[in-house]
């Protein structure tokens, strides 16, 4: 007669319970999401020292161009019109390199561990990409308090607020995404930081962020027409200050980028394992 499994013991003879996608794969994002954001809370330097260069373009550029009055920006002060576009400029910042935290892991051995585990690819990434998002959207809360010090006149209607969040966290998503897939791509730290640097001020400029799309060449607004960052900065804009936008667009728009990001990120990080 065989004895008993000591107490507990059973709990590991017994196949875990099945659960339908529906609801795994948003536990396994949940999950994903709340390891990385342990990382932000053991090192907060990061956050602090990036939030000295949007500081400096609401004191230095903005101040200056407010007193030049030479942007049209439909008769709001142009401090007020350029911090929408330096919130999304700062959080921008910070996800376009987060392919370079994914390289890391896989020089540890962390990303293959992830990738042998039941969590979907595209759920590893979703993960990754909204706690990007979060710490974008501390990086936001830093630039919309500065601009607050500043006199900029923002909105403070909770709702609005809850639209800043959401058009933050999609771009963040969006942009962390194509990180991860540039380095699915590349496969190395030094070639990452070389194509990060060169895109991230031509995304800045070919947007709506510091001039209104009608001041910039024809070329120029093509290229902003189709730039992800002109669509968070119109939101931002309309949701911050309540001047005239189109937020189904730009929601639409974010959204599309963000779905668009992680399929692409999800189908190339079995390569950045190899």
């Amino acid at each position: 007669m065989s004895a008993d499994p000591p107490a507990g013991l059973d709990l590991l003879l017994v196949p875990p319970r099945h659960r339908p996608w529906w609801r795994l794969v948003p536990a396994r994002v949940a999950a994903m999401c709340v390891v990385e954001l342990q990382k932000l809370r053991h090192d907060r330097t990061e956050l602090y020292t990036r939030a000295v260069q949007p500081a400096l373009w609401l004191l230095i550029f903005g101040e200056t161009f407010t007193r030049l009055d030479v942007i049209p920006t439909g008769g709001i002060p142009y401090r007020d019109y350029l911090a929408p576009g330096i919130i999304a400029q700062s959080t921008m910042f910070i996800a376009i390199f987060y392919g370079i935290h994914i390289i890391w892991e896989r020089d540890s051995g962390v990303l293959t561990k992830l990738l042998v585990t039941p969590t979907p690819r595209a759920a590893l990434v979703t993960g990754k990409a909204f706690a990007a998002g979060v710490k974008a959207v501390v990086q936001a809360v830093v630039v919309v308090i500065i601009a607050a010090l500043l006199g900029v006149g923002l909105s403070w209607n909770p709702l609005r607020l809850a639209g800043v969040l959401a058009a933050v966290v999609l771009g963040s998503a969006f942009f962390s995404c194509l990180s991860v897939t540039i380095a699915g791509i590349v496969r190395t730290r030094d070639r990452l930081m070389g194509i990060g640097q060169a895109i991230t001020m031509p995304l800045f400029f070919a947007s709506n962020a510091l001039y209104p799309t009608t001041a910039m060449p024809p070329w120029l607004h093509v290229v902003s027409a189709v730039n992800p960052l002109s669509y968070e900065v119109d939101a931002l804009r309309g949701l911050l200050l309540g001047v005239p936008s189109h937020l189904g667009l730009d929601f639409a728009v974010l959204t599309a980028a963000a779905v668009l990001g992680i399929t692409a990120a999800a189908t190339l990080l079995g390569r950045l394992a190899r």
